[in-house]
């Protein structure tokens, strides 16, 4: 049986082991963790790390000529893909392209030469953090700034650098997060984002999922969701979609597939990164398949193993080219297709407050909930949390599909807002957190879940009788909160009471100025803390 070698075992990688079965290949999955939750369903399994190319290329050639092809998706090892593939001569990008796609300061240096619109940047080595931080300090750096490894994916170590005082933390931390301990030090691009999914081939380049990101929690990047497709006006997607193809042909990616995080800002598009695999977080394997009805892993892979993507070919719609005035002097690099989209898919998150997870509620029932198609726990009992900094810290993610925005919005949101994570009682972190003790570096984060008008003047908030029912206590001052405003996971204050009665009708007094401030900071995991920890 031929052979397809697939990189990462991971969730992520999930659709590209199934996809391989489904078009009659055996999957040769390698990865550095044995333990990834895609390993049983491999057909073979090689523990080797992915950065390491000379032995990818070593168990890419043991496989002779039944190794049809080199794939991955989700991860940042496109490069260690390209490598064996072209050493081998198996169909995909080539191996500089994908190094321009893998390194933050290659990439913007192609982006320049071709005058493709993106950040002003600049790199920064362990050596050079004192020297600019001096310069910081000596006002010579404007703010904001943007800071970011050159070689990570998940938003580890990215954070927005709002002042000088941020500086050297930010930038310290963004070098450690380099395999390299490189960082990209760049303006920061006020906009709207977006997510893009493409494939790159025979000239063409097909539209293949356009969502819209839904970033929250300065000095953080943290994508609380993205919605597919996009309800950004058809001009700004074109214009949006022309300065990603003109990327694409920057970077030198042909043969493949490639994915764009991109923002519309006052001066039109500007390209944040185009890397040359698909898109991570759930949209390349769940929600634009669940949107379009194609399997987007599967046509990807047809590429990687030399066969035609029949399905896309088949039923593709072309776009027009119709560009940003910023690059309308140039010439089309590609013609320009789109899957279309039937249905309507809204990823959500969900996260927590820091502390250790003592229990968890609601993950069966939500699933009853009409449109949700998955909920997809990242925590479990016993685990560390943390207010998430980069994007592997939250909790877990739910997908829903309506015929509607509307409805897959609402059922998403409904299904994130249904599911409680307990803390354990007692925990110095929890406490911190409560206490709103923030870093002086951090100015602001984490947010609180609720938050009232400076106007507001609280001086005393009543004791909470034994076993009561705290919905029927909300504060006078509080009230015109009840159902106004949501927290980090959409409850409003009112549902978080609901959610307190349900799981804790039996509780002590508690006191009530520590408890209805833990519900303002903390929401229900600030309730049940202060309950228990009484």
């Amino acid at each position: 049986m031929k052979k397809v070698m697939i990189l990462g075992a991971g969730l992520m990688q999930k659709p590209a082991i199934l996809a391989a079965k489904e078009l009659g290949f055996e999957s040769v999955v390698v990865d550095g963790n044995p333990k990834a939750v895609s390993v049983p369903l491999a057909d073979r399994f090689e523990p080797i790390d992915l950065k390491d190319r000379e032995s990818l290329l070593r168990l890419a050639q043991s496989l002779g000529s039944d190794l049809a092809g080199v794939f991955t998706a989700g991860t940042d090892f496109s490069s260690s893909v390209a490598y064996v593939a072209e050493k081998i001569g198996l169909p995909s990008h080539s191996f500089q392209s994908c190094l321009n796609a893998s390194d933050k300061v290659r990439m913007r240096g192609c982006f320049e030469r071709a005058n493709v619109p993106c950040p002003k940047f600049r790199e920064i080595t362990k050596t050079q953090i004192s020297e600019l931080d001096a310069q910081a300090k000596a006002g010579e750096i404007d703010f904001p700034k943007v800071v970011k490894p050159c070689d990570n994916m998940g938003g580890r170590g990215c954070r927005l650098v709002r002042d000088k005082g941020e500086f050297l933390p930010a930038v310290t931390h963004s070098v450690e997060n380099s395999r390299t301990s490189r960082a990209i030090f760049e303006d920061y691009m006020e906009g709207a984002e977006f997510s893009i999914d493409s494939i790159v081939y025979n000239g063409t380049l097909t539209i293949t999922g356009f969502a819209d990101r839904h970033i929250f929690y300065p000095p953080y990047f943290i994508e609380m969701g993205h919605s597919l497709p996009s309800k950004v006006s058809p001009k700004v997607k074109n214009e949006l979609i022309a300065t990603f193809a003109l990327g694409i042909k920057a970077l030198g990616l042909t043969c493949g597939v490639a994915k764009a995080d991109i923002k519309y800002t006052r001066n039109g598009p500007m390209v944040g990164e185009i890397a040359a695999r698909l898109s991570g977080g759930y949209m390349s394997g769940w929600t634009f398949p669940y949107s379009s009805g194609m399997n987007l892993t599967k046509e990807a892979m047809k590429i990687a193993v030399g066969m035609e993507p029949d399905y896309v070919v088949a039923n593709r719609k072309p776009l027009p080219w119709e560009p940003h005035e910023s690059v309308k002097d140039k010439e089309q690099p590609f013609t320009i297709y789109e899957m279309k989209s039937n249905l309507v898919s809204a990823e959500r998150a969900w996260i927590s407050i820091p502390g250790k997870v003592k229990e968890i509620y609601g993950l069966e029932e939500v699933k009853a909930i009409y449109g949700v198609r998955d909920v997809l726990p990242r925590s479990k009992v016993g685990d560390e949390v943390d207010f998430p900094r980069n994007n592997v810290e939250k909790c877990g993610n739910v997908i829903a599909v309506a015929l509607t925005s509307d409805s897959a919005y609402r059922a998403a949101d409904d299904a994130v807002s249904s599911i409680t994570l307990r803390l354990e009682p007692n925990n110095p972190k929890t406490d911190e957190f409560l206490s709103g003790i923030v870093c002086d570096d951090e100015s602001g984060f984490p947010p609180s879940a609720f938050t009232l008008s400076p106007m507001t003047k609280v001086s005393f908030f009543a004791d909470v009788p034994e076993n009561s029912r705290t919905v029927d206590l909300i504060p006078e001052v509080l009230q015109p909160l009840a159902d106004s405003v949501k927290d980090w996971n959409h409850c409003t204050l009112r549902k978080t009471l609901e959610k307190f009665d349900k799981i804790c009708p039996v509780h002590k007094k508690l006191d009530g100025t520590k408890f209805w401030s833990a519900v303002l900071r903390g929401g229900i995991q600030g309730a049940l803390y202060v309950a228990d920890s009484e």
